[in-house]
């Protein structure tokens, strides 16, 4: 299995499982500083390698009255605070090839949204920053396909890619997770992460807005545990009800130390039982 470090924690399917989250979009400075000290307390409390995650931009909206988020510049500026004063690795979504660049001198991983996956120049582009990345699996592509990203990001350079399950389209506003994708991305040998909130996501259900089943995320992170995966992805925020974006399917902060204390134990066995394919 590959295997790569950010800051001072392995990412492997074969190390302890490492906890990406933070707000959907950022907000303000201030917000995100007080949610990245939040989870890096309760990750260092159960020793689980910790990344913030937050976007300054989101550009697949539901609808054109879609709050978007505050833009690149401000944007990075808030994500160089938090990596600054909280110490924390960070990672934010890039949608267009010019950003990469701007976007990995302030990022520790460039994440590649699920519905720009097979984007070349996209690609390409985060590719030769040599940064760590994560990929999105398209909601409209099987596991097998991640074979053919992998490809595409090790043709441009790329040596530490992570892939990352998020559900798959299950008729109209709905998705499902196939379990089996986890096992069979691994075969990639790069690690596989699994994305818990956006999983429960009802895409456009509320007609200019996506809907969720929160309650559900924690069922399907442990169910992900269980099979044996590199990382668990959860969009977290103190308030979820008033937040810009997928609110439905965000996990409370109050809840979330006991989410990954079970997630710990589940992990544990998962390892120490590991099935090679």
């Amino acid at each position: 299995m590959k295997s790569f470090s950010i800051k001072n924690f392995d990412v492997s399917n074969d190390s302890r499982f490492i906890f990406i989250g933070g707000p959907c979009a950022i907000e303000s400075l201030d917000h995100c500083l007080f949610m990245a000290k939040e989870i890096k307390k309760i990750c260092e409390k159960l020793k689980i390698g910790y990344i913030f995650k937050s976007s300054f931009d989101k550009a697949n909206r539901s609808s054109f009255s879609g709050k978007r988020g505050i833009g690149i510049d401000e944007g990075l500026e808030i994500l160089a605070e938090v990596k600054k004063q909280i110490d924390v690795p960070v990672l934010t979504d890039v949608h267009l090839p010019d950003q990469c660049k701007t976007v990995a001198e302030v990022v520790d991983v460039l994440q590649i949204p699920a519905f720009l996956c097979r984007q070349t120049d996209l690609l390409a582009a985060a590719a030769k920053t040599g940064k760590p990345i994560n990929v999105k699996k398209g909601q409209f592509i099987s596991p097998n396909d991640m074979k053919n990203v992998v490809r595409k990001l090790e043709h441009f350079g790329a040596t530490k890619i992570m892939l990352c399950e998020r559900g798959a389209c299950f008729g109209y506003n709905n998705l499902v997770v196939d379990m089996r994708s986890l096992p069979i991305m691994a075969k990639t040998e790069y690690p596989v992460i699994f994305d818990a909130t956006h999983s429960v996501q009802l895409p456009s259900a509320n007609g200019e807005c996506s809907g969720g089943e929160r309650e559900l995320a924690p069922f399907l992170a442990r169910a992900a545990i269980a099979v044996g995966v590199a990382g668990i992805f959860m969009e977290v925020h103190d308030n979820p009800e008033i937040a810009p974006c997928d609110g439905p399917n965000m996990i409370y902060l109050k809840d979330l130390e006991q989410i990954l204390t079970e997630l710990s134990e589940f992990d544990k066995v998962a390892k120490t039982h590991k099935r090679k394919l």
